[in-house]
């Protein structure tokens, strides 16, 4: 297989769109099926594609990335506000905590589904792994079979 094959093959899933669709919580391979079942579940695949949505490994990254974006829009704020108003501290206390809790309750699926998107849109963790599906008959390793080695 040539470079130019392997290379588009790779990216025939453009990233961003699957990113997209995930954020949106739509399933990254067609945009149309709901990608999650209850608030966090991913559906195990798509209700209207088919499209198997099981191999995602989200795990934390999505907290992590939501705690990174809520406290780096909200410290500014806080000092802001605390600079211009002056509150009580612990006015200040409630108001940001509530605030940081619902912020990051919303932001979180949004960040997971962007996960799922770009793991199959790069191809991450199973998702179109041609070994499974589709083996080669003369045993040659392909690039996907290449890609998993190297994980």
């Amino acid at each position: 297989m040539s470079q130019t094959q392997i290379a588009q093959e790779i990216n025939d899933r453009p990233t961003k769109p699957a990113l997209l669709r995930g954020a949106r919580g739509r399933c990254p391979a067609c945009g149309e099926g709901k990608l999650f079942s209850k608030y966090l579940k991913v559906n195990d695949s798509c209700p209207s594609c088919g499209e198997e949505l099981h191999h995602q490994r989200a795990d934390d990254g999505p907290a992590y990335l939501t705690i990174l974006l809520v406290s780096h829009l909200g410290t500014p704020l806080l000092m802001a506000i605390f600079m211009m108003y002056r509150p009580s501290p612990m006015t200040l206390l409630l108001s940001f905590s509530i605030g940081a809790i619902v912020a990051s309750l919303a932001l979180l699926p949004v960040v997971k589904g962007g996960f799922v998107g770009v793991q199959w849109a790069r191809r991450m963790h199973g998702f179109g792994d041609t070994r499974r599906s589709n083996p080669r008959e003369d045993g040659a390793a392909g690039p996907a079979d290449i890609a998993l080695s190297a994980q």
